[in-house]
């Protein structure tokens, strides 16, 4: 069964805002109490957290499909509902985030960095914060916007000091289990190691972390093998150690070639050409590998690369190599810029954005003029098009921006189609100049014809002043007797 996971597709979803109330205050010897709609909750976000506690992306791959909750509606009363709650995700330490396309979102390194994958949607006003002096009783609310959907890929590099690199079989499970308290599995056959396995060395004052990568064979950045898969591992380490077998078995291999294919491997990978690198002859302790070490070794140096004779059962130069990789981890981590305190820093959009776009199109063999932008969309998804005064609103809102201007401009005439948003989700609708579908049932722009509408209590009692006034004009001409 897999019990390591260093790569997933994860399917998000932040929570829906919740829709907005219209409600009327209604109390007993209290008529016109006014609009007293809330406002509705906002969605929760989707976040990736780092954790420390957490070294496989094993639960993703068994649940790809994770949702936030929904933002509660608007109650009357002023009553604004309950925001959705934030997902957290833990992830382990090292996690990239990419797109499906391959373009990275976040490096998540540190315990505690965080991403927010999905963000949550907003609440929709209620009919009373839609209230103005010119629509004093709103019969409409805004619909919450839906949270974001989104796709993304998690994987795993491996935050270690040192990396271990080298063909199956070579060793190197076995000198990370001299070297530190990992205990990985070991064995005489090729592909042991299927996943990286960490260990922590202690040296003199220094501790370093210690990576195991799976063997790499000739083709392995080309994907031949578990290479590929699990090169990425040793991108972040600041030490390459080259663990070459002094005892294999094969005629056509030796130390020297072995170093030679690895090198290229990790050439043709890419980036790593600025790493130390030290070189490890192992399996000193076997017949005939001391010779062949002897024998490799001057070629080896004249190469440029300190070498280490080491046998990690007869636990036979740990003590040498450990220190060694302790000094090119101090250095490494000297060169290495000095961290700052994390600032946060807020770049907020500019609440006057009113930017949009408004381009002609062929859509099927008719002419379409489409609105692109963040506000007309977002006014888009919030309206509720069963509801005539919330259309009539939306388009006062449009023409306020400007669209009905930039329409006129393109070249749109009345009877042409507008579609505003995206091409596989958009609101179309003909165009009429000046009239938005449904706006006329308001009257004038802006105003809200239920106060056109005759009110019969209101018209009686000014029926009876009038009576009254005519009355008393009547006995002003007499005289008292």
């Amino acid at each position: 069964m897999t019990t390591f996971v260093d790569r997933v597709e994860l399917h998000v979803a932040a929570g829906n805002g919740g829709h907005g109330c219209a409600s009327v205050h209604r109390e007993k010897f209290k008529p016109l109490g006014g609009p007293d709609g809330g406002n509705g909750g906002r969605g929760g976000d989707v976040i990736l957290t780092v954790d420390q506690s957490v070294t496989t992306l094993l639960d993703y791959h068994h649940s790809p499909h994770r949702k936030a909750t929904n933002g509660k509606p608007g109650e009357g009363g002023h009553r604004s509902g309950k925001d959705g709650q934030d997902l957290v995700l833990p992830v382990p330490d090292g996690t990239v985030v990419l797109d499906k396309a391959g373009n990275v979102l976040a490096d998540l390194v540190g315990h505690g960095t965080s991403y927010v994958a999905a963000q949550g949607g907003r609440g929709g006003l209620g009919n009373a914060a839609l209230a103005s002096a010119r629509r004093k009783a709103p019969g409409f609310a805004l619909l919450g916007e839906p949270g974001d959907l989104r796709d993304v890929v998690l994987e795993l590099k491996t935050v270690a000091d040192v990396a271990l690199v080298g063909y199956p079989s070579a060793g190197k499970s076995s000198l990370i289990s001299v070297l530190s308290a990992a205990k990985p599995k070991i064995a005489d056959y090729p592909f042991t190691t299927l996943v990286p396995n960490l260990g922590v060395v202690t040296a003199g004052s220094t501790v370093y972390t210690i990576a195991d990568v799976p063997g790499l064979i000739p083709g392995a950045s080309q994907g031949k093998g578990l290479g590929l898969e699990f090169l990425r591992h040793v991108e972040r380490c600041s030490v390459l150690v080259h663990v070459l077998d002094t005892a294999a078995l094969e005629s056509d291999r030796d130390p020297v070639s072995d170093l030679d294919v690895i090198e290229e491997e990790l050439r043709q990978y890419g980036g790593l050409d600025n790493r130390p690198r030290l070189v490890v002859l192992n399996k000193i302790d076997v017949l005939d590998g001391k010779d062949l070490a002897d024998m490799v070794r001057p070629d080896l140096e004249e190469r440029g690369y300190r070498v280490f004779e080491v046998s990690a059962v007869a636990h036979t130069g740990l003590r040498e190599l450990s220190f060694a990789l302790a000094d090119l981890v101090g250095r490494a981590r000297e060169a290495r810029p000095k961290e700052e305190a994390t600032r946060i820093v807020i770049r907020p959009k500019a609440v006057d954005d009113t930017g949009f776009t408004v381009t002609r199109e062929e859509a099927g063999g008719e002419l379409v003029f489409r609105v692109r932008g963040e506000k007309p969309e977002r006014w888009v998804r919030q309206t509720d098009f069963n509801n005539d005064e919330a259309v009539g609103y939306l388009a006062d809102r449009l023409n306020r921006l400007g669209v009905e201007e930039k329409l006129m401009k393109a070249g749109a005439r009345g009877g042409d189609a507008v579609a505003i948003g995206p091409e596989d989700n958009a609101v179309v609708f003909d165009w009429e100049p000046s009239v938005s579908a449904g706006a006329e049932m308001l009257g004038r722009r802006g105003e809200d014809h239920r106060f056109e509408a005759p009110r019969p209590a209101a018209q009686r009692r000014r029926d009876r002043d009038a009576q009254r006034d005519e009355v008393e004009r009547e006995f002003d001409g007499f005289e008292p007797f």
